[in-house]
C-alpha cells in the first residue's frame, strides 16, 4: 500500500555525551520515511530544503527507495537547520539554534501521482498546514499525525480542527499531558480520542510506548541497549514504522500490538545509529 509523508527535511547538528553530527540528514519527513520503507512501498516524501541540501542525502534517500517527486528544492534558499544537546541521560535535550529558511514558507504541495495514496503519515508540521495536505488526497483509507508543544501552545484551535480528521495521533508524554491538562496518561489519551482519533500513541522514550483506543490499551516496552548514540528522529522512526506495518492488508485490531513491537524496533534502531538510519551518516562516536 502506498504511504505518503510529509514532514520537514533537515540538516542537523547534535551534541551528545558520546558524540557529535554536523549537518546530518534529518527532519521528521526524513526519519518517518526510512522507517517506513523497511516495510512499505511505495513510500512518498513531500518536504522542502535549500539549493545547499547535499546531494549524498538525496542519493541515501534514493538507495531506500523513497519516492522524491514531492521534494521542493528551492535553489537559491538554505536548507532548514537545527542544532541541540543532550544531556547525559539523553532523555533531555537544549535546543542550540533553529534556523527554519525555506521550511518558514513551505507549501505542501502534493503531485497528481501522490494524490492516491492510501495512507497518510504528518509530521509535526503547522497543523494548517497538515489540514492543506489531506485536502489534496482524494480518500486516504488511514490518516496518522504527529504534533509538537509549539503547536499546542500556539495553535491549539487550529490543531484540534485538524485532530477531527485524524485517525491516529502520535505524541509523547509531555505534549499528551499539556493537550489535556491531565497527568495521567490513559486518561489524557481517552480524552485525546474524544477530540476525534481513533487510537493514541503516546511515546515514553526509553519506557516504551502506549496505544490507547476506546476499549483497549496495549503497552509495548523499549528494547533495552548498551549503546546509545543520538536519540535524534527516534519518535520519528516509531510512527513511520508504525504506519508502513499498520498499511499492510493483513493487519488489523489485534495485530495493532504487533506494530507496536516492530515500531519500537525501528526506533531503537534510530538511537542506535545503524548505516540504514540517517544519523549514522555524520555522526563522529566518542570512543
Amino acid at each position: 500500500m502506498s504511504l505518503l509523508v510529509v514532514g520537514s527535511v533537515a540538516l542537523d547538528s547534535v551534541e551528545t555525551p558520546f558524540g557529535k553530527a554536523h549537518e546530518a540528514l534529518g527532519g521528521s519527513a526524513v526519519y518517518i520515511s526510512t522507517a517506513a520503507s523497511f516495510f512499505a512501498a511505495p513510500v512518498r516524501l513531500v518536504g522542502v530544503v535549500g539549493g545547499d541540501f547535499p546531494r549524498k542525502h538525496i542519493e541515501f534517500l534514493e538507495e531506500r527507495d523513497i519516492e522524491l517527486e514531492g521534494l521542493q528544492i528551492v535553489e537559491e534558499g538554505k536548507t532548514f537547520r537545527w542544532g541541540g544537546r543532550y544531556h547525559y541521560d539523553l532523555n533531555s535535550r537544549d535546543t542550540l539554534f533553529t534556523e527554519l529558511n525555506v521550511f518558514e514558507k513551505f507549501n505542501p504541495i502534493i503531485p497528481a501521482s501522490y494524490k492516491n495514496s492510501a495512507y497518510v503519515c504528518l509530521g509535526n508540521i503547522d497543523p494548517v498546514l497538515q489540514r492543506q495536505v489531506l485536502q489534496q488526497i482524494q480518500k486516504p483509507r488511514l490518516v496518522i499525525g504527529d504534533t509538537m508543544n509549539y503547536w499546542i501552545e500556539t495553535k491549539p484551535k487550529e490543531l484540534m480542527e485538524t485532530m477531527k480528521v485524524m485517525d491516529v495521533i502520535v505524541v509523547n508524554e509531555s505534549e499528551a499531558r499539556l493537550l489535556t491538562q491531565e497527568p495521567n496518561l490513559i486518561k489524557a489519551a481517552k480524552r485525546i480520542i474524544a477530540l476525534g482519533p481513533k487510537i493514541v500513541i503516546i511515546k515514553k522514550g526509553e519506557h516504551g510506548a502506549v496505544l490507547v483506543t476506546e476499549d483497549s490499551i496495549f503497552s509495548a516496552p523499549a528494547y533495552p541497549l548498551e549503546n546509545l548514540y543520538d536519540p535524534t528522529g527516534a519518535g520519528d522512526a516509531f510512527a513511520g514504522g508504525f504506519a508502513a506495518i499498520l498499511s499492510a492488508p493483513v493487519i488489523t485490531a489485534l495485530t495493532r500490538p504487533f506494530c507496536m513491537i516492530y515500531a519500537a524496533v525501528l526506533s531503537v534502531l534510530t538511537v542506535k545509529g545503524i548505516p540504514s538510519f540517517p544519523s549514522s551518516h555524520a555522526v563522529n562516536r566518542a570512543p
